[in-house]
């Protein structure tokens, strides 16, 4: 895992933000029907995985599983036509949520993310080492953390698409 890998995900979290400072609470609470995501869901979803993603990771380096997990294109993650249900781990509360306290929250666990990932002196491990994801199957830990961009990416054309039908322009 190289430094680019990090500069993705500080680019897409500063994607993220943003496109939320700019919502009123009201806004970032509102939901278009009762069985889609609010903006501030989309965002604690994206809070917790990052949390569950970071123990899992943590779980994978100190584990002595031998197997090594086969390298998968992750790519499709982008398609947003392929609806995915979240596991019940990483599943929103209903809310409301202040913009605020979301940010602290995606900066608390980005922080312990990158803590963890700074811990490594040779970050080749994360290439060696894997962890069973609940959705994607056996993945090794470099990938663990290439997901969390790309579903960060996935989750933020989303929130622009919200934003677009409700008619907000940043």
């Amino acid at each position: 895992m190289g430094e680019e890998i990090m500069v993705h995900l500080a680019e897409s979290r500063n994607k993220l933000v943003k496109e939320m400072i700019v919502l009123s609470s009201e806004t970032f609470n509102y939901r278009r029907e009762p069985l889609e995501w609010s903006i501030a869901q989309i965002c604690h979803h994206l809070f917790l995985v990052e949390r569950a993603s970071t123990k899992a990771i943590e779980i994978g380096l100190r584990t002595n599983d031998e197997r090594k997990a086969e390298h998968k294109s992750l790519q499709f993650i982008l398609d947003r036509s392929k609806k995915r249900k979240a596991p019940d781990i990483v599943e929103p509360g209903d809310g409301p949520y202040e913009v605020q306290q979301m940010l602290k929250w995606l900066q608390d666990s980005r922080n312990r993310l990158t803590d963890l990932l700074n811990s490594i002196e040779d970050k080749s491990i994360l290439a060696e080492k894997s962890f069973q994801h609940p959705v994607y199957g056996h993945l090794s830990l470099d990938q663990w953390v290439e997901l969390l961009d790309l579903h960060e990416q996935r989750h933020i054309e989303q929130i622009k698409e919200i934003k677009r039908v409700i008619g907000i322009r940043n």
